[in-house]
């Protein structure tokens, strides 16, 4: 949106004015003669006058600058749904159908199985253990409620194509993972490796959802337990599996580090997500990012000023970089992992003044000292 106009008089052209309109992205200068500007200020037609002048500058401001042409791409996403699988099974018969288990889910069946604590599912007795995984009370009515409310998965396969449409499109001859769903006994939200990503419906079931009100899930972190995070979570956690920051060999594991690479993955996030909200992306309400937005040049002064930056002590590092209901180093308002918000918009402005940098040369660069530098970060 535009900020602001306003008229400032050059001193050095005589009877001249320059014309600012101050853009979310930039300044524009107009310049228009003394008795132009009188006459604009006197006219009715103000109104037009500014239209014509800040429509450039608007437009700019709603201007996606993460948004690519993906339509000539594919990507095949098929979702296999792990829990309507086995809960749909008779229970005398699921340990005589775990090779057909096996079979069809391949790798995602042992992840899955170490997240539900039924071990190796090659062990003789994975069978009689994932028997009374589902026929527990509680994980069948569970079940029961995950199938009423995603009874299918058209819309979340749809958007998942998407996302890795973009994905191609940046890592172009990269595979894109095998998708499932699942019930993890509200364990996980996301399970990803290497080449999977399955998703814990039983995590997505709604902010206000009783069995979390019964597991006393702390708010904050009900609020993001919705549908509409669930490619979001895919993609970032996908991001993380391609880049493990503890094999990324940073020169040094401090919070600058860490907040470069989490602000690399946030990055990453948006780059295959062009159309989603910001506050979708960090997680963030719509007040917190406010607070970021209105307080990036206060959070950043206060991490400089007090010698944050380059702190390896691992109880600051996760104090700015874990989940949390706020950033305490900032104030109650701030949203937990307010810093790793700065990260991206120092990776975001190292991306913009530096347009020969591809996404893949950004997420393999472990150079910290040099993101910052060529970055020219410098919060208003």
């Amino acid at each position: 949106m535009l900020s602001f106009f306003s008229f400032a008089k050059l001193t050095n052209i005589k009877g001249s004015y320059y014309v600012v309109i101050k853009s979310c992205h930039y300044g524009e200068k107009y310049l228009f003669s003394e008795d132009e500007i009188i006459c604009i200020m006197k006219s009715r037609s103000v109104v037009l006058f500014i239209i014509l002048f800040c429509l450039p500058a608007m437009t700019s401001c709603r201007r996606n600058m993460y948004k690519v042409n993906v339509s000539s791409l594919s990507a095949d996403i098929k979702i296999k749904r792990l829990e309507k699988e086995i809960f749909s099974l008779d229970p005398d018969k699921i340990p005589a159908s775990v090779p057909l288990l096996k079979e069809n889910f391949g790798s995602f069946l042992q992840l899955f199985s170490y997240v539900i604590n039924t071990g190796d599912i090659n062990d003789p007795s994975f069978g009689d253990f994932l028997v009374r995984f589902c026929t527990d009370k509680l994980n069948y009515e569970v079940y029961l409620d995950v199938m009423k409310k995603y009874p299918n998965t058209d819309k979340l396969q749809k958007e998942l194509e998407d996302a890795f449409r973009h994905y191609i499109y940046y890592f172009p001859g990269k595979n894109t993972p095998a998708v499932y769903t699942c019930i993890t006994g509200f364990n996980n939200s996301i399970i990803a490796g290497d080449s999977v990503i399955g998703i814990g419906l039983d995590r997505y079931m709604g902010s206000n959802s009783e069995y979390y009100k019964r597991l006393q899930i702390y708010r904050y972190l009900t609020t993001r337990m919705t549908s509409v995070n669930i490619v979001p979570d895919c993609i970032y956690s996908w991001g993380s599996t391609e880049w493990v920051f503890s094999g990324m060999n940073y020169p040094v594991d401090n919070v600058m580090s860490e907040m470069i690479h989490s602000g690399k993955l946030k990055y990453f996030e948006k780059c295959m997500l062009p159309e989603v909200n910001d506050s979708v992306i960090f997680g963030f309400s719509s007040k917190q990012m406010k607070f970021c937005r209105n307080n990036e040049s206060q959070m950043w002064q206060y991490l400089v000023e007090n010698n944050l930056l380059f702190s390896t002590d691992r109880f600051v590092i996760r104090k700015l970089t874990d989940e949390a209901p706020f950033t305490s180093y900032f104030t109650n308002e701030s949203p937990g992992r307010a810093s790793v918000w700065l990260g991206f918009r120092i990776v975001e402005s190292y991306m913009m003044k530096n347009r020969n940098i591809s996404l893949a040369g950004l997420m393999s660069n472990t150079d910290v000292q040099s993101i910052l530098e060529k970055a020219r970060y410098s919060p208003n």
